[in-house]
C-alpha cells in the first residue's frame, strides 16, 4: 500500500458510548453535527438540555438516545410527550442530570455552561470516564478538587476549548520541565479597539457578535470583556500544572493559530486550524486517534497574513483580575467565576452598563473574603454566597458599604 493509498482510506474509529451535557448549546450542536456523521460508531446514552425541549427531543429521536434529560422539571411533560414513541426515557431536573453524567458512557462532552456543569461532570470522572471538558468554569471554580478527582479515579480529561486543546496536541506531557511557557491566544473581541467611551455605550446585541466565533451568549460577552482569556489561563494553570507566570496571553485577530508552546531550546510549537469547535470536538471524540472533520480546511496562502500583538490592560481589566485571583489562590477563583456569571446574566438583562461587568466581578473579589476550600461543600457554600453578593452589586438595590457575605445566609432564612 503506498502512502497516498493509506492517507485515502477511511480512519477506523473506536466504538464508544457517548453521553452529551449541554446538547442543545453551541459546543452540543457541534458535537451533534460529528456524532451523527458517525452515527454507526457511536451509541448515545444520555442527552442533557437546560430547557430547549423541542430541539432536544429532535436530538435523541435522531441519535437513537436511552435517556433525554431537560434541567428544568417544569419541561419534564412537554419533553415526555414530545419523545412518545421514540423508545427515549425522559427525565427531568438537577438530579436527573448528574444521573445521566452517571450512565455508563465510555466519552462524555461536558458543554453546559457555568458553574451547574461541575456536579455532572464530576460524576462521570468519579466514573473513571474519557471526558471531553468544554466547560471551562469547572476548572475556574474547582480546579484543585477537580483534578485530584481525575487522578483518584483515573478518568481521562480531554480539554475542548481550542486553546487548550491546541496546547494538548503540541504538549510534550513526557518531558513537561522543558516547556518554558504555555501562550494563550486571544481574538480581542468585537471591541479590541474600542475607546472606552465607545464601550459604555455597548449593547448586549453588539457584545453577543464574536467577529470569528459562533458560540453562546455568556462565552461570547465574555470574551468581549476578554473574561474569557481570564478564565482560560486559571483553566491552562490546572490541565498543564503550569505557574501564572509561564502563562502568556496574545492577541491574534485571525483566530488560525489557536495557541502556542515554548520550549527551552528555543523552539515554539503551534496548532493552527480554521475558527471551528468542530475541529477540537474532533480530536477529543477520536482521541487517540484522529478522525476527519466537516471543517473548513485552513488556507494560508489565501489568507494572506496573520497578526499579533499584546492584550491591552487597561482596556480588558478582566486579564488582570485573573491574574491576580489566580496569585491569590483559596476560593478567590470561585468568588471570580460566581460574580462574573451573575454580571454577564445582568448585563445581557439590562441591569447593568457593559463596563459595569468587570467592576462589579472586581468589588464582589473586594468585599468577600475568600477563605481555602478542601471540600465540595466549602465550594458550594462560597460560590451560592458569592452569587448573592454579587447580586446586591448588579442590582443595586442596597449600598455595598458594610455589607458582609453572612447577611446574605441570614436574609435567605428570613424569606
Amino acid at each position: 500500500m503506498t502512502p497516498k493509498q493509506a492517507l485515502s482510506m477511511p480512519t477506523p474509529l473506536i466504538p464508544r458510548r457517548v453521553t452529551v451535557l449541554g446538547s442543545t448549546g453551541s459546543v452540543g450542536r457541534n458535537t451533534i453535527d460529528l456524532l451523527e456523521r458517525y452515527s454507526d460508531t457511536f451509541e448515545i446514552e444520555a442527552l442533557v438540555a437546560a430547557s430547549n425541549v423541542g430541539l432536544l427531543a429532535d436530538q435523541a429521536r435522531r441519535l437513537r438516545a436511552r435517556r433525554a434529560v431537560v434541567a428544568d422539571p417544569a419541561h419534564y411533560a412537554a419533553l415526555k410527550e414530545a419523545l412518545a414513541g421514540s423508545g427515549c426515557e425522559a427525565a427531568a431536573g438537577a438530579a436527573a442530570v448528574v444521573e445521566a453524567a452517571d450512565m455508563p458512557a465510555d466519552w462524555v462532552m461536558s458543554a453546559i455552561v457555568g458553574a451547574a456543569g461541575l456536579e455532572p461532570t464530576l460524576a462521570a470522572i468519579r466514573r473513571g470516564a474519557i471526558v471531553a471538558l468544554a466547560n471551562k468554569e469547572c476548572l475556574v471554580c474547582a480546579g484543585a478538587l477537580l483534578m485530584a478527582e481525575v487522578r483518584r479515579h483515573r478518568a481521562t480529561l480531554l480539554p475542548v476549548d481550542s486553546e487548550h486543546s491546541a496546547i494538548f496536541q503540541v504538549f510534550d506531557f513526557a518531558q513537561p520541565e522543558r516547556v518554558e511557557k504555555i501562550v494563550l491566544t486571544a481574538s480581542g473581541g468585537p471591541f479590541r479597539e474600542f475607546d472606552h467611551a465607545a464601550m459604555a455605550r455597548v449593547t448586549p446585541a453588539q457584545a453577543v457578535a464574536h467577529p470569528n466565533w459562533s458560540m453562546g451568549a455568556k462565552i461570547s460577552i465574555d470574551s468581549a470583556t476578554m473574561m474569557n482569556k481570564g478564565l482560560e489561563l486559571i483553566e491552562a494553570h490546572h490541565l498543564f500544572a503550569m505557574a501564572e507566570d509561564r502563562i502568556d496571553i496574545l492577541v491574534h485577530p485571525q483566530s488560525v493559530i489557536h495557541s502556542l508552546v515554548a520550549y527551552v531550546d528555543g523552539s515554539v510549537l503551534a496548532q493552527l486550524g480554521t475558527p471551528d469547535m468542530r475541529t477540537p470536538i474532533a480530536y477529543a471524540l477520536g482521541w487517540p486517534r484522529r478522525i476527519p472533520s466537516p471543517s473548513p480546511r485552513l488556507d494560508l496562502a489565501k489568507l494572506g497574513k496573520l497578526t499579533f500583538e499584546a492584550p491591552d490592560s487597561a482596556r480588558f481589566p478582566a486579564l488582570d483580575l485573573a491574574r491576580e485571583t489566580l496569585r491569590q489562590g483559596g476560593g478567590s477563583p470561585t468568588i471570580l467565576n460566581a460574580a462574573n456569571e451573575i454580571a454577564v446574566g445582568a448585563f445581557l438583562a439590562g441591569e447593568i452598563g457593559f463596563l459595569d461587568i468587570v467592576r462589579s466581578v472586581e468589588e464582589t473579589l473586594r468585599i468577600f473574603p475568600s477563605g481555602a476550600l478542601s471540600t465540595l461543600d466549602d465550594l458550594r457554600r462560597l460560590d451560592m454566597e458569592a452569587r448573592e453578593a454579587a447580586r446586591h452589586l448588579t442590582r443595586g438595590t442596597r449600598s455595598t458599604a458594610g455589607w458582609r457575605p453572612h447577611e446574605a445566609a441570614n436574609e435567605r432564612k428570613a424569606i
